[in-house]
């Protein structure tokens, strides 16, 4: 555990999902407005993840990964090792943030990091989340209860990209997905884990009120 800017950062290494989302809502139902803010980076065994809205027939093909039905916003992704993920558990009223700019603050993180690994991440009008090419490279999805946000952002490293064509990557058929050994990027995913926390932390750090 470290401690900067008055974020708490956890080093969780590779937890199932299930026991991470609920360590969420636990930590989320009992903070108040004295809480540290959390960054939680991990990464998960193999799972694919529904969001509030999405949809079923999003899972095109049953390979034998499980499937969770879980409280953050969009569709359906995927995660597993060799994707670094940072979940924010954040007082957004205290940091004076709106959802919207949040989520603008994860993209912005994103190819922020990408950018210093040589690689052009870029936004997609209508599609939350970073590409490359118009393939995706970042996730993210966010649940906000009581002013406060949990869930986050995934970055494809070092992965088997397989499972995702069992899916409509969030909801859009046919998304290509990338990441950055596909790109030639010799980075190991704990080390991009890093680079992402730290321009996280940077641009929350930045917006602290």
């Amino acid at each position: 555990m470290s401690v900067v800017d008055g974020l708490i950062v956890r080093r969780l290494g590779r937890v199932a999902y299930e026991p991470a989302w609920q360590a969420m809502q636990r930590f989320t139902a009992a903070r108040d407005r004295q809480t540290p803010d959390e960054l939680w980076l991990l990464e998960h065994p193999p799972v694919f993840t529904l969001g509030l809205a999405g949809k079923a027939e999003h899972l095109l093909t049953d390979i034998g990964v499980p499937l969770v039905k879980t409280d953050r916003g969009g569709q359906i992704t995927y995660h597993g090792p060799g994707q670094p993920i940072i979940y924010l558990l954040l007082d957004l009223e205290r940091r004076h943030l709106k959802v919207r700019q949040l989520v603008t603050h994860l993209e912005q993180a994103s190819i922020a990091a990408l950018g210093l690994l040589g690689v052009k991440g870029e936004l997609l009008a209508g599609a939350p989340g970073v590409y490359v090419a118009g393939a995706k490279i970042a996730a993210l999805g966010l649940r906000i209860k009581g002013g406060c946000s949990y869930h986050g952002l995934s970055l494809n490293v070092a992965m088997d990209l397989a499972p995702f064509a069992a899916i409509n990557p969030c909801g859009y058929e046919g998304m290509p997905v990338t990441q950055l050994r596909d790109l030639g990027v010799q980075i190991d995913p704990a080390g991009a884990g890093e680079l992402l926390l730290q321009q996280l932390q940077n641009i929350l750090g930045n917006s602290h009120g």
